[in-house]
């Protein structure tokens, strides 16, 4: 079997390496500071990480490679101007937005896109960074240097936040995961759960719009799509051309995690529409020590990315599968004293959403 590279060694490079071993894969997640000369071969296939990168040894060498698995799509993806523009192409439903240019001012976002618009750098920027509110009530300007470096949205006023995982393979064959519903807590993502039966109607329309997509690009792997609920309707708000933090919760909840996905397709095997197991809460930790404890509840599955911690950091996950919803409540519920404070609300609002 060909040996599969990965741009980056983050803990999602990770991930796919262990995913890759029951199947026999040869996963390297490479840092993109290695110096060392990397031993590709023609039949080797590389994959990232990350939507992008600077110009190193390490990606020079990933990136010239023939096999690099959707290196086209990437710069698409990455720019959320083209993001968008290629959203608006497909006639695909996303909030209004334009280019903020040089000459763009305050005052003209807000007559073109309303009373709130959100700031968003074009590259970069996640859990929340590189993002500026315009309220008129506040009244702001443009920050510097942001100028020919943003897109501006309008603010929607949504329901609620869900994401759907799909993958494709070389011959078009998509498979697709249930809708996830999604709460983040100053931009970053704390907490997942599914599948929910109340969601289950949006389904063919999630799956249409991110088939479009996969199809339109010629995707091959694992792609998220991150959207606002607005009654019945469907809005796309970021997609993401890689496993997703949303889609953690498959490692727990299906026969068929998206790291396991995302190598079948880029290998070449085989995919299957992915079978789930009961229901999946997926808790974020951000930012909090490790606490041994946590292995002490029963079936929480935790997964430590071995990193520093640090504030707003994402530091490892815990999944809790099970069929019956009330054992999933009563381990969150275990598991709240051995979480700092700020988790009370994240852990009730899995709770809540679990009796629907």
């Amino acid at each position: 079997m060909s040996r599969l590279w990965v741009l980056g060694a983050g803990q999602l490079g990770a991930m796919l390496k262990t995913a890759g071993r029951p199947l026999a894969l040869d996963v390297v997640p490479v840092d993109i500071d290695t110096i060392d000369a990397l031993h590709l071969h023609e039949g080797d296939v590389v994959t990232a990480e990350r939507e992008q990168w600077p110009e190193t040894l390490a990606t020079r060498q990933l990136a010239s490679h023939d096999r690099f698995i959707n290196r086209d799509v990437f710069g698409t993806l990455a720019d959320r101007k083209t993001q968008k523009a290629l959203i608006d192409s497909l006639s695909l439903a996303t909030a209004p937005w334009q280019t903020v240019t040089t000459d763009t001012r305050a005052d003209a976002l807000h007559t073109a896109l309303g009373e709130r618009v959100l700031l968003k750098r074009r590259t970069g920027g996640y859990d929340g960074r590189g993002q500026h509110w315009l309220k008129a009530a506040e009244p702001g300007e443009i920050p510097e240097g942001w100028h020919d470096q943003a897109i501006a949205e309008q603010a929607i006023n949504f329901d609620e936040e869900v994401s759907l995982v799909g993958a494709r393979d070389s011959r078009g064959n998509c498979v697709f995961y249930p809708l996830t519903l999604n709460l983040h807590v100053n931009g970053i993502l704390m907490a997942s759960l599914a599948p929910l039966q109340r969601l289950q109607h949006l389904q063919e329309q999630a799956e249409s719009m991110l088939g479009t997509l996969l199809n339109e690009l010629d995707y091959v792997g694992v792609m998220a799509m991150e959207c606002f609920r607005v009654g019945d309707q469907l809005m796309i708000n970021e997609l993401a051309p890689r496993v997703h933090n949303s889609g953690h919760w498959t490692q727990a909840g299906a026969h068929m995690s998206q790291f396991e996905a995302h190598l079948r397709a880029i290998a070449d095997l085989p995919l299957a529409p992915p079978m789930t197991k009961g229901i999946t809460a997926m808790v974020n930790l951000v930012g909090t020590e490790r606490n041994n404890q946590w292995l002490t509840v029963p079936p929480a599955e935790l997964h430590w990315y071995g990193k520093s911690v640090r504030p707003g950091r994402k530091v490892g996950h815990i999944n809790i599968n099970d069929s019956r919803p009330a054992v999933v409540r009563s381990a969150l519920m275990a598991l709240a004293p051995e979480l700092p404070e700020n988790y009370k609300a994240v852990l009730d609002w899995l709770a809540e959403h679990l009796r629907d």
